[in-house]
Formats: C-alpha cells, structure tokens, sequence
C-alpha cells in the first residue's frame, strides 16, 4: 500500500479554483460554523437524556473537536487544499484512504443538504400553513445552488452574514442569561443552584446518550478548512481558525448548555418540545422568544445548506483532480466547479424526495449509513496527522506553522477518545444500527478505492 506523499495537482488548489474568499469571509465561516443546526435542534434530547451533566458530555465531546480541528489544522496549513483531510489521507496512506474518506463525506454532506431544507421548509410552512414543504426545499435549493454557482464571494457574503446573524443571537442569549442567572435582570428571579442538585439524573446511561448526541452536534466544523484552499492567505486562514477554535467551542457550546440547564429544568417539556433556547428565553418572559428563535434556527439551517453544497462540490472536485470520480465532476468555469455543485444540488433533492416517497426504508437506511461518518472521517485525519507529522518534520519543517499540541500523544489520545465512541454506540441499540451501517459502507468504499488503485498501478 503506497505511503509517499501525493500532491494535489495545481489545478486542482491554485489554478483553476478562485481565491475570491477574503479573510473576513474564512474568519467568520470559522466562528458561524460552531453555531449548527445541532445546537440549536439536537441539544434537547441531550439534555432530557443527561439532565445538568450534559455540560460535562458537552465539555468532553468538546475537547475531542478541539484535538481534531488542531490535527487538520495542522496538515491544511502545510498542504492548503479543497480536498482536506481527504487529500491528507491519499498523502499519508494512499488513493483508497483519500477515496473512502472523500466520497463518504461527500454522502454526508448532501444528504445534509436534503435535512436541512427539510428543517427549513418545515419552520417556513409553520408560518404559511398550506404551502407544500417541498416546493419550499426546492426554493432554498434554487437560491444556495445559485449562490454556489456563482463566484465563491457569493458563496462567502452568504454565510458572513448568516454566521454574523448566528453569533449576535447566541451572543445575546448568553448575555441575558448569565444576567437572569446573576439576579440582576430585571423582572426575573434567579434561580441560582436549584436546577442542578439532580446533576445526574440517570445515571452513567443518561450521561453517555448526551455524550454521543453532543458528538454530533459538532459536525461542520470542518468546512473552513476546505473554504481556506479559495481564500487570498490559506496559510493564514487555517491558522487563525484553528487557534480561535477552542474558545469558540467552550463559549458557544459549553457555555449556552450551563446558561440553558441552570434556567429550565432538565426534565421540563419544554426543553424537548419547545427546544433549549426557546424554554430558557420562555423563563426570561421574553415576548415572541419562539418566533425569535425559529428565525435563527431557520437562518442556521440555511447557513448549513449554503456551506455543505459548497463543501460538497469542493470535496468532488477534489476526488476527481486526483482521478478518483467522474471527470465531469471536475469541469470548472469561473473558478468554480459548476458540475460538481448542480450534482451535490441533485443529490440533496434527492434525498428530499427519498424522504417523501420511501421514509420507511430507503430514506431511513439512507440516514442510518451516514450516522457515524463524521467519526469515520475524524479517525482518518487523527492517523493522516500522525504519519505525516513525522513526515513533515523530516522533509520540510518549515511547513509545520501550526503544530499538533503534545505529539505525539494527543494524537493518540484522540484516537482513544474516538474508539471509546464507538464502544459506546455500539452498546445503544439505535446507535448500533447507525455504526452497522457506516461501517458497511466505509468498507465497501475502501475496497473499491483500494480496487482502483491496484488497477491504476497496473495499467
């Protein structure tokens, strides 16, 4: 199995591609990419699950992220590319490593695509009711598939804004509720401790279903570093991502899960039915606090559609500038792979329609083989880090710009941390499934890369 550094040809990063996102851009898609759809929709269940302790799921699943944002930070800085932890792992381990991790991402991400507008058009016909969901889907996918479309400053105006939106409202709910929480808001009682005595409620199983929820929640996080291969500095851009990552996450996710558990207790139904920030804000006596955050969840699903059609067709490209997709895929016009994002578009609608004719059985295998992919895709950049960390240090030390803390030992320690997940959602049975399915796939995926490249290496 080949091991040699492979390059990612210049078309493919410097070339063809444009360089038209500038450093405001990358930096606030850094900052809004911590603010997802999954911690505004997905930290109720965490916290009906894990009651108070949710903050420690969040703390622990928090310091995984961060450990692997500084590994793929480390390798983007030293080989800016649209590819990412795909081009990384073809660099440290060969084309089926870059194959399997690439198009199990590309999979991911459309079919998040196709959630999201899902999402979107449900909060939307809330507000119209008697419209159709899925020509509301098919309006986003019109608008985010244009954008894309488009320059890549498009593409980075949107989410700026969209990111810029996320931070203000996430800023000010912790603004107001550190002031509830302190008793000086006024009108409102603080309710100091009395919502955390229960700090388990049930047990370690409570504790570990909020873990594996919270792992989740920070999937996206990754986009910035594909988005750094178009920007005017991607040396600079990863960097500074990457060094703001960690009081990014303690803020926005450590921080709003204390404001939310200490305000509302752990086992209101509204935490669940009405979701966290609407049942804290609710306790505020805030007029219209449901209104208010539908809007920023809608605004932070778009957001996602907007960045995963872009990582998507990026991610395609990039498979097929290293000769592992369809070369129509690969077409660029503009300095943008137009190709690659009417078909991650497609795809995405496709998924919608899935979800509308077939939820029952392809839809839901669909979603159940893309459940753990995020790990799968966290476990190749750890173990690309790793060997090309040594690599880089023999070869070209210069490189090395921004440095995995501790290596190789966080490293390692990270990897831990990612096999001890899948222990545990393997003892879930809804999570099991999940992990069956991923893994199917993934070894389907690394076969016919590895395939390939036998074929490739005799032809």
């Amino acid at each position: 199995m080949p091991s040699t550094s492979v390059e990612t040809p210049p078309k493919a990063d410097g070339v063809s591609l444009s360089h038209g996102l500038k450093q405001r851009h990358l930096s606030m898609i850094a900052l809004g990419g911590v603010i997802g759809a999954g911690l505004f929709v997905g930290s109720g269940s965490a916290i009906a699950a894990a009651g108070p302790s949710v903050v420690v799921a969040y703390t622990l699943s928090g310091l995984l992220v961060m450990l692997v944002m500084r590994m793929l930070g480390e390798m983007s800085a030293a080989y800016p590319s649209s590819g990412s932890f795909s081009a990384h792992a073809e660099r440290a381990f060969g084309p089926w490593a870059g194959f399997t991790v690439g198009w199990s991402f590309w999979v991911l991400l459309c079919t998040a695509v196709g959630l999201e507008g899902i999402g979107a058009a449900t909060i939307v016909t809330g507000w119209l009711p008697g419209t159709p969901e899925w020509a509301w889907v098919a309006l986003f996918m019109v608008v985010f598939c244009g954008t894309n479309l488009a320059a890549v400053k498009n593409f980075g105006e949107f989410e700026f804004w969209f990111a810029a939106l996320k931070v203000g409202a996430i800023s000010l709910f912790l603004v107001l509720g550190a002031l509830a929480i302190a008793g000086v808001l006024p009108g409102t009682d603080s309710p100091g401790t009395s919502h955390l005595t229960d700090f388990l409620p049930n047990g370690g199983e409570g504790l570990v279903i909020g873990l594996l929820a919270s792992v989740f929640a920070y999937g996206g996080l990754e986009t910035v570093t594909i988005a750094a291969a178009e920007s005017q500095d991607p040396v600079k851009g990863v960097a500074g991502a990457v060094r703001t990552a960690m009081w990014r996450i303690a803020l926005f996710y450590i921080g709003s899960m204390a404001v939310v558990v200490t305000l509302v207790p752990w086992d209101s139904p509204a935490v669940v039915e009405d979701g966290p920030y609407v049942a804290a804000l609710n306790r505020l006596d805030i007029p219209g606090a449901d209104q208010v955050m539908n809007v920023v969840i809608l605004v932070a699903l778009l957001s996602a559609m907007n960045a995963n059609i872009y990582g998507a067709s990026r991610i395609g490209y990039s498979l097929v500038e290293r000769g592992q997709g369809p070369k129509a895929l690969g077409r660029v016009s503009g300095g943008v792979p137009r190709v690659a994002v009417l078909a991650s578009s497609a795809f995405g609608f496709l998924c919608v329609l899935l979800s509308y004719w077939r939820p029952d059985d392809v839809f839901a295998w669909l979603l159940n083989t893309i459940g753990a992919v995020i790990l799968v895709v966290w476990i190749f950049i750890a173990a690309s880090q790793l060997r090309l960390r040594r690599r880089l240090e023999r070869e070209a030390p210069e490189r090395l710009t921004v440095r995995m803390w501790a290596f190789p030992w966080l490293t390692r320690l990270a990897l831990a941390g990612m096999a001890a997940v899948f222990v545990l959602m393997a003892r879930e049975p809804d999570t099991r499934v999940q992990l069956c399915s991923t893994g199917a796939m993934t070894l389907l995926l690394a076969a016919g890369g590895y395939a390939w490249q036998r074929a490739r290496a005799r032809s």
